[in-house]
């Protein structure tokens, strides 16, 4: 496949992001991650959604490293300073997958606490039910393992034909649309920073369609699969959801049903926080993760 390298000066100067970029090769691709603090201490992973990248984790990394922690925050195939397939058929749900899994197993940490959300949700919790002893602790923050089972909200079928049919794609309009907080021009500039022009832009446009929203979605049956595992995780695991993302809402209930590992440990709801909770509350969520950890 035909692959895009967004160019390193584009990453220049971003306010808030002093971390040290690491590559790793996947399938012919360089994949970009973070790999931050105690190299021996507890392991956290950070999986990001779409449009966002590693950038999104920026204020959660200091007050995790500071507990003591190893902190790895990839960037996905397709979006920060990964590279970019060309093509919007260069990517699926399961060759996303295939693909974290292969670099968690290049990097072969154990212990791991996963926090994930949207699309981090989607591919983390497969991670998790391919590889059950690799993870200790699951935090899941807006997000979820859809096995197209289940009603769709309104708000994603029109985030969904957006992503596939409008002529434009503003990273950073939509980051604004989906946070609370009010945005800065550099925060913006920095997450529009690895899609320089549109070329770079398909994973980003994929990824929604790639949602299993029909019981027959290539992806379904891996996924209910996937949660025959989740049924039986028994390890502490903890919803962290915002109170104001229209497209998530109410999936913790799910989860906390269905997931035993969810039962007896502590839940929260992060106030005043849209879809990227991240962006809007990131040091409100890592306390929480902090006290669950006990660091």
């Amino acid at each position: 496949m035909d692959a895009l390298r967004t160019p390193d000066e584009c990453f220049a100067g971003l306010s808030g992001y002093p971390f040290q970029p690491r590559y790793a090769t996947i399938d012919d691709l360089r994949l970009h991650y973070l790999d931050e603090g105690d190299p021996d201490g507890p392991v956290v992973l950070l999986l990001h959604g779409e449009p966002s990248w590693s950038y999104l984790y920026r204020t959660m990394i200091p007050p995790l490293v500071d507990a003591g922690c190893r902190v790895l925050a990839p960037d996905l195939i397709g979006f920060g300073r990964s590279d970019k397939p060309a093509a919007v058929a260069d990517y699926s749900y399961q060759r996303h997958v295939d693909w974290m899994l292969d670099w968690l197993r290049q990097i072969d940490p154990d212990g791991v606490t996963l926090f994930c959300q949207d699309w981090g949700s989607l591919i983390g919790l497969r991670l998790v039910a391919a590889e059950p002893d690799r993870f200790a602790r699951v935090f899941v923050g807006n997000g979820g393992l859809p096995t197209g089972d289940e009603r769709v909200p309104a708000a994603f079928r029109l985030w969904r034909a957006f992503a596939l049919y409008s002529p434009i794609f503003p990273v950073a309009g939509i980051m604004r649309v989906a946070t609370r907080a009010p945005m800065s021009k550099a925060t913006a500039r920095a997450y529009a920073a690895p899609f320089p022009d549109k070329r770079y832009l398909a994973g980003a446009r994929a990824f929604p369609a790639l949602v299993p929203i029909t019981p027959d979605d290539p992806a379904s049956e891996p996924n209910r699969e996937a949660w025959a595992v989740l049924r039986g995780f028994d390890k502490p695991f903890h919803t962290c959801f915002s109170d104001g993302d229209p497209i998530t809402r109410g999936l913790d209930r799910g989860l906390r049903r269905r997931v035993p590992g969810a039962e007896g440990v502590e839940h929260t709801t992060i106030e005043g926080a849209g879809h990227f909770l991240q962006e809007d509350k990131g040091r409100e969520i890592a306390a929480f993760m902090r006290r669950q950890m006990g660091c």
